[in-house]
C-alpha cells in the first residue's frame, strides 16, 4: 500500500463489501474496487484492517430499556460489541436509512446501526416504535 491512501466504502451499510474506493490524502479517488472478495487475500486483509480501524458503528441487536419516551432519554442496548447505554438528545437523532434500517446518533456523536428493525425482538421493536 501507498502512504496516505485510505479505503472508503461506497455503500457502508447496504453493501459494505462492494464498492471500495482508495483515495489519496486530498480525497481524490485512485482506484475503485468492485468487490473486496475479488482481491488477493493479503490485499483484502490489509484493506479490511484499515477499514475496521477507521469505522466504528456498533450494530444494535436489542433494546432493553429506554428511560423516557420523550427526549432526552437514556437508552440501554445490546450491540455486536457488548452492552452500552447512551443518551438520545432528540427524535431527529433516529434516522431511517432504508425501509428497514436506522441510524441512531447519541449525545457524543457516536452512530449506532439497526440493520433490520424487523429482526429485533418484539420488545425492542416496541421501544423503537415510540421514536419513529
Amino acid at each position: 500500500m501507498q502512504e496516505g491512501v485510505v479505503p472508503i466504502r461506497g455503500f457502508p451499510i447496504t453493501n459494505p463489501n462492494r464498492g471500495i474506493a482508495l483515495v489519496d490524502c486530498h480525497g481524490h479517488e485512485l482506484i475503485w474496487i468492485d468487490c473486496l472478495a475479488d482481491l488477493p487475500s493479503d490485499y483484502r486483509m490489509l484493506i479490511e484492517d484499515e477499514l475496521l480501524s477507521r469505522e466504528f458503528m456498533p450494530e444494535i441487536k436489542r433494546l432493553y430499556n429506554v428511560s423516557s419516551f420523550t427526549t432526552p432519554s437514556t437508552w440501554k442496548v445490546v450491540t455486536d460489541r457488548g452492552e452500552v447505554s447512551f443518551i438520545l438528545k432528540g427524535e431527529e437523532d433516529v434516522r431511517r436509512l432504508t425501509s428497514s434500517s436506522f441510524m441512531i446518533t447519541d449525545s457524543h456523536g457516536i452512530h449506532f446501526l439497526i440493520r433490520d428493525h424487523l429482526s429485533l425482538d418484539r420488545n425492542s421493536r416496541k421501544l423503537l416504535d415510540h421514536f419513529l
